[in-house]
């Protein structure tokens, strides 16, 4: 999007809009290149029961036979409902399958804490120093913040999901895939999510430096305005002192040009005192904006260490009690 062809809002909105579609239609991809699973080859649930799931096997391989299936894979896909049969109907092979996928099946793979701890570490801590490199720098601060905060809710989502003896999510989220299938997606939308904070913390970055710089330059200009009528005033008594014109309570003061000619007004101290009042309280209104959004910038991130204690503390908890 070009810089200044829409509102700030509406750039943040349309650009979170296009990245969720970009990495929704690579996932999208991505799952159609994996083929179906199990439970939706026969066409039911994860929690459906071995009844159901015998039925609907039953229907299937009347459809897929080799005898009325006419398609030339017509053997392939009665043997891959065979083997999904196979599998859900047995409650240690399905219970493998939900959290491991057909690798585990395969390398007869079951639930071990130290190896998944192993592995979940090594996942993890690869791409936190791949975050942390790619978001070095000052304007990448909140993207950083944003991508660990993201990176953390992810791993405790897939410990609950994966070390949980059952299904822990809810049988109307995504109620034929499984709970392997649901880490995947986390693992496949975490790079876009990582760009995605990447290009709107530097979108939304705000230089605090440069707003000190701004300070400091209108404390200087503010500075110079104060002398510059100080010495207006200056001026002007030494003049009325020379003309001997001062004149107790008179708001104007007489004095003669050089040269002759007649009576000059000219400003008294009160006026230049009053000048400088209101140009000391317009300056004084800027400052104490700057000093506001300075403030209040710098206090954005305040709160992150509070919400990563808090996430470290639920993790602690709940392996506590699940050993």
């Amino acid at each position: 999007l070009r810089p200044g062809r829409f509102e700030r809002k509406k750039s943040i909105m349309y650009a979170i809009a296009f990245l969720a579609a970009v990495a929704a239609i690579k996932s999208g991809v991505e799952m159609q290149a994996r083929g179906p699973n199990h439970y939706q080859k026969l066409g039911v649930s994860r929690a459906s029961n071995p009844l159901a799931i015998k039925r609907a096997y039953k229907k299937k391989s009347l459809e897929l036979h080799p005898d009325k299936n006419k398609a030339e894979d017509a053997s392939d896909q009665f043997d891959a409902i065979k083997q999904a049969y196979d599998v859900l109907m047995d409650m240690e092979l399905r219970e493998v399958y939900n959290k491991f996928g057909d690798e585990g099946i395969k390398n007869n793979k079951r639930y071990n804490e130290n190896q998944f701890l192993v592995e979940v570490g090594i996942f993890y801590v690869t791409w936190g120093l791949m975050a942390f490199m790619l978001t070095l720098g000052k304007k990448s601060g909140e993207a950083r913040n944003w991508t660990f905060t993201g990176l953390v809710v992810m791993l405790v989502l897939e410990i609950a999901i994966i070390s949980s003896s059952g299904n822990p999510l809810p049988s109307w989220l995504f109620p034929t895939w499984t709970e392997y299938e649901i880490v995947w997606l986390l693992h496949s939308l975490f790079p876009a999510f990582m760009n995605g904070c990447r290009s709107l913390g530097a979108f939304l970055y705000v230089d605090l430096d440069a707003q000190s710089r701004q300070l400091l330059l209108a404390l200087q200009e503010q500075g110079k305005d104060v002398l510059l009528v100080l010495r207006d005033v200056q001026i002007s008594i030494q003049s009325m002192h020379a003309g001997g014109t001062i004149a107790a309570g008179s708001t104007t003061a007489t004095a003669v040009p050089v040269g002759g000619g007649g009576p000059m007004a000219r400003a008294t101290p009160t006026g230049k005192l009053k000048e400088l009042q209101d140009r000391l309280q317009t300056s004084n209104t800027n400052v104490a904006q700057a000093v506001k959004q300075l403030k209040n910038d710098g206090n954005k991130g305040s709160s992150s260490m509070g919400f990563y204690l808090m996430i470290i503390g639920y993790i602690v908890i709940s392996y506590m009690f699940s050993s």
